[in-house]
């Protein structure tokens, strides 16, 4: 294991901490009050209310290098939709189930129906989400792809392929003089799919380390009133840990309805309250396993392949050996969340030992929602010929340099920042 990884240490002052930070600040996480859009968490849709960023008039555009996410889609797999459906029948064999336990009984029936053949694959929604993506980035920079050349890849997975193909199929539209090169399978893991293969992040997973602190925040902040509510107060779970088990499974479900183009039913199913803390405990395991931490800084430093070929192609881009003018890149939330993490975007880096605090700093929803991205957009001064970056999240404008409120800057600088994010193992 990399000497980066914090000691068991920092895991067990995590632990402590959760215990003392409750009562030091008189409220737990269960009080933040987010919508329930809010609380589908990274199952959320994509924005609709994006707004192009024009650059100032003194900057001309010039390469785009950009990472997103796959767009919304249908549950990943079967296995939550299953386990609520049994524990529904087996509520309803033995007498517990309630009126509102058959609604759910039924809408998740017709949630496996529906993606029966089709879990994990993008939706038309999705595909929307990726052509919108591609049309803003066309109509905001078309100086940039005047007659160019693009590079996509994307990871293996059929979603990301999808995604990757809707985004440029919508630039071949706006633009059928565009040459396009794509690529697409497990040859790009090491960079769209880093926690498929990076051996420190596997012993991060296999051994763990996360899970002591998650556990004690989701025994003492998972409710189980809502599956009782569907269940039966005298529903047979075993134990608390099984009540919980389903608790969040429930959550999972009813959160990832509105990706796959169903009505959310979450106002239905949960109070405000409940879906706040049931989304505090699905986000706080991504934070956990996907970003930097006072646990470990793997889950982050497996974005730093990405991070140098990020690097690598804008020097090529702005030196002439890079012909292509956008490199576009198509992934996962996992990839996203630690490169984001690694580069200390706001809202996206928060350490701490209290983690009961997470909820407050770190929200899944505004960091990956489904068609999630990074795009560093270079831009060269008209009067000195300097390079500039701009990075957007989310196709928003965002600082890189902590402390540094300035948004275009010299590429020189940016490029330093970038090289210090990576773990002093790959800086020399």
């Amino acid at each position: 294991m990399k000497k980066y990884i914090l000691s068991v240490f920092f895991a067990v002052t995590a632990l402590i901490g959760l215990a003392t930070a409750a009562s030091a600040q008189g409220k737990s996480p269960m009080e933040t009050r987010y919508s329930y859009d809010d609380c589908q968490g990274s199952l959320v849709p994509y924005p609709a209310d994006i707004h192009r960023v024009n650059a100032p008039d003194t900057l001309m555009p010039v390469y785009i290098s950009h990472v997103g996410r796959h767009g919304s889609r249908y549950p990943a797999s079967s296995a939550n939709c299953i386990k609520l459906r049994d524990a529904l029948n087996n509520a309803s064999e033995t007498g517990t189930i309630t009126e509102l336990g058959r609604d759910l009984l039924s809408l998740t029936e017709n949630i496996i129906a529906v993606s029966t053949n089709r879990w994990g694959a993008l939706d038309s929604l999705g595909q929307a989400e990726q052509r919108a993506i591609a049309s803003r980035m066309f109509s905001t920079y078309p100086e940039i792809f005047r007659d160019g050349a693009v590079n996509a890849i994307s990871s293996y997975s059929p979603r990301s392929m999808m995604s990757m193909f809707s985004f440029v199929h919508q630039l071949d539209r706006m633009d059928n003089k565009l040459t396009f090169t794509t690529s697409t399978g497990r040859i790009n893991s090491k960079l769209m799919r880093p926690f498929d293969v990076d051996k420190d992040y596997l012993e991060f997973r296999d051994q763990k380390l996360w899970q002591p602190a998650y556990t004690e925040y989701f025994e003492a902040a998972c409710p189980i009133t809502a599956i009782n509510r569907v269940l039966g107060k005298d529903y047979p779970y075993g134990d608390t840990d099984n009540a919980r088990d389903l608790a969040i499974t429930e959550y999972y479900v009813l959160a990832g309805l509105e990706a796959m183009q169903m009505p959310s039913q979450m106002k239905k199913y949960f109070t405000v309250e409940e879906a706040n803390a049931l989304w505090s405990c699905f986000n706080l395991r991504q934070y956990l396993q996907r970003t930097a931490t006072t646990v470990s800084s793997v889950p982050a430093d497996i974005a730093s392949e990405l991070v140098m070929d990020i690097i690598t192609r804008a020097d090529g881009a702005l030196d002439g050996s890079n012909p292509f003018v956008a490199d576009l890149r198509f992934g996962h939330a996992e990839t996203v969340m630690p490169l984001v993490s690694l580069l200390r975007l706001p809202g996206c880096y928060y350490m701490t030992n209290y983690f009961d605090t997470v909820a407050q700093h770190w929200k899944d929803f505004n960091v990956v929602p489904m068609a999630a991205n990074v795009q560093f957009i270079f831009f060269k001064a008209k009067r000195s010929g300097r390079y500039y970056v701009r990075v957007d999240l989310n196709e928003k404008p965002v600082t890189l340099i902590p402390n540094d409120e300035r948004l275009y800057l010299p590429w020189t600088e940016a490029r330093n920042y970038l090289m210090h994010c990576l773990p002093l193992i790959m800086q020399f």
